[in-house]
């Protein structure tokens, strides 16, 4: 390789990587209830491990749907019976978890639109009430090991 190939070369990486540099980085778009379902919650709610509603099942959602949008959306959120935070997926944005929830919501005959601002922060707030009352129900329990003379050591 002779020195104008060399120089070349250097330029051309050197344009492309200030066109790099300028960019911003692409925003991931926000996946929608199918995917974050097909990605996530059909290895339980597809097969109804673990007492999970399964997709489409009339039946099992309908006292779920009952609790209303906002409840059930934030009880699944930070855990529920036998369904881990998240839903098991830590990264998992709570605006894509809530599509999910609304998209299995509606494959069962409920009347759930993805959620807007109002409806997550309506989530947000059930979630953080459902956290508190964990916190509390926690440090009692902490308190009665304690008080039993159970403390670690």
């Amino acid at each position: 390789m002779n020195n104008k190939t060399l120089i070349g070369l250097l330029a051309l990486w050197g344009a492309c990587m200030t066109s790099w540099a300028q960019k911003p980085p692409a925003a991931s778009a926000a996946k929608s209830g199918e995917q974050v379902y097909e990605a996530v919650c059909v290895a339980c709610h597809g097969s109804g491990v673990a007492g999970a509603p399964k997709l489409k099942d009339a039946q099992a959602w309908k006292p779920l749907i009952e609790e209303g949008q906002p409840v059930l959306t934030a009880h699944a959120w930070v855990g529920v019976r036998a369904m881990p935070q998240k839903g098991g997926s830590p990264d998992l944005k709570l605006s894509e978890f809530s599509r999910a929830v609304a998209y299995m919501a509606r494959s069962a005959g409920g009347n759930w639109a993805d959620p807007d601002a109002a409806m997550l922060r309506k989530i947000a707030r059930q979630a953080e009430e459902r956290l508190e009352k964990t916190i509390r129900d926690a440090q009692k329990m902490k308190r009665e090991l304690h008080e039993m003379g159970e403390k670690p050591r």
